[in-house]
């Protein structure tokens, strides 16, 4: 259909459905909801969404790596590389085609996981420029079918993996923690006692803490962010005290001097050093919960986790040893 000189098309699966559309687009360019769309590229839509928005979030270099990868700017040392298809289109043109060929080339060279984080920043940036900008009428997004998604992780730390990282991290329990190195190895600890994200423990401060009650009060981390959580208190175990109190003396304000990023990289460092794969610092999270749920009933562990939903609780984040079970069985 051609409404106010522009071809505006939609495909449905019963004409009576078609019929409402041509209705409603009829409406909203009555009441001058829809304005022009600008002759722009999709690239140019990132290129805002990334300055106005993703610059302000926790989770923004990930963003900004993904953007700059779609956009097919330089790498560090001016090595250059293609920009993928979809950012050369016409957002006059864009249309859930172009969606799904984009689709169907991620899942060529990455995982459905890494996809499926990329459609959510896309649809995300496709959403702003709906609601805010007017640079697109509809998300054309909704109408592409999304990966499927994979089966969750269920990956846990070993004994010997725990041993390994805080050696070669050079972390010892009675050593006050200077160096960068070491506190990674001392977050790491932390986090399989308590549950917390990277993102959480980072932004720790001694304020957070209350030492008489043994409890962290965890910030919640900005929506947007690549891990989002809700503000809530821990309780913290004499392990993960101790770990605290090997903290004191190094800052004033905050506990870990770390930043995310920080702590990403050089745990990766670490890894390869100890010869560790398919380990992430999240599972950490998954172990901490595995082993609090022996000790906790189901709706303290989501008090603890931040867990809305049981079911991701149960699903996602909670990995029993069977043999362990079936000792408590007897």
């Amino acid at each position: 259909m051609r409404v106010g000189g522009q071809d505006l098309s939609q495909t449905f699966r019963t004409k009576a459905e078609a019929n409402a559309w041509v209705a409603q687009q009829t409406l909203d360019h009555a009441a001058g909801k829809l304005g022009r769309v600008p002759d722009k590229l999709f690239a140019d839509l990132i290129c805002r969404y990334r300055d106005e928005v993703t610059s302000g979030k926790d989770g923004a270099r990930w963003e900004q790596l993904r953007f700059a990868a779609l956009l097919g700017e330089p790498l560090a040392g001016g090595v250059q590389r293609d920009p993928d298809p979809l950012v050369q289109v016409r957002l006059l043109d864009l249309g859930p085609e172009h969606f799904a060929a984009w689709r169907d080339r991620r899942l060529l060279r990455v995982s459905a996981a890494t996809v499926l984080r990329e459609w959510n920043m896309l649809s995300a940036a496709c959403t702003r420029a709906v609601r805010e900008w007017r640079w697109l009428h509809e998300n054309p997004m909704r109408q592409v079918s999304r990966p499927a998604a994979p089966q969750p992780r269920s990956r846990r730390v070993t004994d010997e993996e725990i041993l390994k990282i805080t050696y070669v991290c050079g972390y010892q329990p009675d050593i006050q923690l200077k160096t960068m190195q070491v506190r990674v190895a001392a977050a790491f600890l932390f986090a399989i006692e308590t549950a917390m994200r990277a993102g959480e423990i980072c932004a720790l401060k001694w304020t957070d803490i209350d030492l008489a009650k043994r409890v962290a009060h965890v910030r919640a981390i900005e929506p947007g962010a690549r891990k989002t959580g809700v503000a809530r208190v821990v309780p913290l175990s004499k392990s993960a005290i101790a770990i605290l109190m090997q903290l004191e003396g190094i800052d004033e304000l905050k506990l870990f001097c770390l930043k995310p990023s920080i702590l990403e990289a050089l745990f990766r460092k670490a890894k390869k050093m100890a010869l560790i794969d398919g380990l992430h610092f999240h599972d950490t999270r998954r172990e901490a919960l595995t082993r609090l749920a022996a000790k906790v009933d189901v709706m303290t562990l989501a008090k603890i986790s931040g867990h809305k939903d049981l079911r991701i609780l149960q699903s996602v984040y909670y990995a029993p040893d069977m043999g362990d079970v079936a000792v408590l069985l007897d």
